[in-house]
């Protein structure tokens, strides 16, 4: 008999989150795979192991909170089940990026102060000075999978669309962690948005090397792919040429991978590449970071269409080409069209719209939009304008109507499809006693697509740049360390004391 849910004022309705109407319709359908270990799970079973962990995390808090429950591992059928278990019982998951250092980590959990942190052996060594409630390993007889598997599924509760269920990190441009509040319905939206612009359907197969504390992995792969009632093939991390064999393994029969343009860049230069292999892929998608024109073309002289995206954690899939290998053709290095469940607009300093070919600032509104970030009613309220979302990404949209972002309002950079944002660089950087001042801003680079450069400006007794490096690799990500550094006399300043970084840029390229 199928559970009777109920709603918090006790009206009796029937419900089923994607998960459970899967494994109802099609329970022996393959659900997930994991590559490093080989195991696979059935809807049937997916939804049965979600069930189980829903029913073992209710002891550590309640949907009225909502209770946060934090995540640091890498991509696992244990972590997606989490994830779906948080929703499942109106608690909210946080994936953390096990890429941080250990100060990074701590400013995040001080900041969303989970009710639990569940964490893979291999992290647990960096969360040793954390102030936490409680730390749970994954694996292991007191791990969470092992006490979960004693545990039932819990009663099936409906909650509204804007209840909270995910909360992805990113850093703001006080280079002070932010989460971004996803609620059940941002989720939904962002997925159906991307099954319907990447064409996923019940027979769609993806493979995910990306993390999932990122929204491309963890909400447009992951959670679109099961929504859909596809297979999630599941990496735990990239190895170009494991997942060259993964592709095109005919077992698997992978129809959708996802990359950014230098994860694209390594599968084409592996000594394994051989792309009559990839016989069910129909695409590589690409975000995170600019794509090359002569990458694509060199994927396209193979058969295979770069299909190029534009989004962000705060509203998820926002503009995508089309699967068409003559429109990748025709618009190299754009970003497509608008996702059909979010409104978009291109505007000027003044808040009105551009006329087409004219450069605006990208205002997006719709379902899969946040509502805003955690505990920053601030950041929040300067986010928003009558509803839009500004997001300080510059776009333009050309007479046929596809869409560029030719740069960035904000100063971040993008570095191996990682997003760095210099204020948390330069805060490093300028706790050195010897630095008088300090602009980080992002330069080309051939492997990584951009990377850090520092002008740094020294007092009456120079600091030694050794010591700057070290710095840097105690206290930032590696990722984040910038791979220049620059002695000048000062740093272009406005009035007000911002940093004129264009300046720096323009001054850079004529060296």
């Amino acid at each position: 008999m199928q559970k009777r849910a109920t709603t918090s004022e006790g009206v009796g309705l029937e419900t089923d989150d994607p998960l459970a109407y899967q494994a109802r319709t099609g329970p022996g359908r393959s659900a997930v795979v994991e590559i490093a270990t080989g195991l696979a799970l059935s809807y049937r079973e997916l939804n049965e192991l979600t069930g189980r962990i829903g029913g073992w995390l209710q002891a550590f808090g309640s949907a009225q909170k909502p209770s946060r429950i934090a995540y640091l591992g890498r991509n696992s059928i244990a972590q997606i089940a989490t994830c779906l278990a948080c929703q499942r019982i109106g608690f909210v998951f946080v994936p953390l990026n096990w890429r941080l250092g250990a100060r990074e980590l701590a400013a995040i959990i001080e900041d969303c102060a989970p009710d639990l942190i569940l964490s893979d052996a291999e992290f647990l060594p960096v969360l040793s000075g954390v102030d936490a409630r409680e730390i749970v390993a994954i694996e292991g007889e007191q791990g969470l999978l092992a006490q979960a598997a004693q545990c039932s599924d819990p009663a099936e509760v409906r909650f509204p669309c804007d209840h909270p269920c995910i909360m992805l990190y990113t850093s703001g441009t006080t280079g002070k962690p932010k989460g971004v509040v996803i609620t059940r319905g941002n989720a939904y939206a962002s997925a159906l948005n991307f099954a319907m612009v990447g064409n996923l359907t019940a027979q769609s197969v993806t493979l995910c090397d990306l993390p999932f504390f990122h929204t491309i992995g963890l909400v447009a792969i992951g959670r679109t792919t099961l929504t859909m009632g596809g297979r999630l093939v599941i990496s735990d991390r990239f190895l170009p040429e494991r997942s060259l064999a993964t592709l095109g393994d005919p077992k698997l029969g992978v129809t959708h991978y996802f990359a950014v343009p230098q994860m694209a860049a390594a599968l084409k230069s592996s000594a394994h590449w051989n792309p009559k292999a990839l016989t069910a892929l129909q695409a590589i998608f690409i975000g995170g970071a600019p794509l090359s024109p002569s990458l694509i073309e060199s994927f396209l002289a193979d058969g295979i269409p770069l299909v190029n995206g534009y989004g962000m954690s705060e509203a998820g899939t926002a503009l995508h080409m089309p699967l068409d290998r003559d429109a990748v053709r025709a618009h190299p290095g754009s970003v497509g069209y608008p996702a059909p469940l979010l409104d978009m607009r291109l505007v000027d300093d003044n808040g009105e719209d551009v006329d087409d070919g004219a450069v605006g600032e990208i205002w997006l509104r719709g379902p899969s939009v946040t509502p805003g970030y955690w505990n920053k009613p601030e950041e929040t309220t300067r986010a928003f304008v009558d509803g839009w979302y500004r997001t300080g990404d510059l776009g333009r949209k050309d007479a046929s109507g596809v869409y560029f972002v030719p740069d960035r309002l904000k100063d971040m950079y993008i570095t191996g499809g990682e997003n760095v944002f210099p204020a948390e660089v330069e805060a490093v950087i300028g706790a050195h006693p010897r630095v008088v001042d300090v602009a980080v801003i992002g330069v080309p680079d051939p492997k990584w697509g951009e990377t850090g450069l520092a002008f740094i400006v020294a007092g009456k007794e120079p600091p030694n740049l050794d010591e700057i490096v070290m710095l840097c690799g105690e206290r930032l990500a590696h990722y984040k360390r910038p791979s220049q550094f620059l002695f000048v006399e000062s740093i272009p300043r406005t009035a007000s004391g911002k940093a004129q970084k264009h300046v720096l840029r323009a001054n850079h390229a004529v060296r």
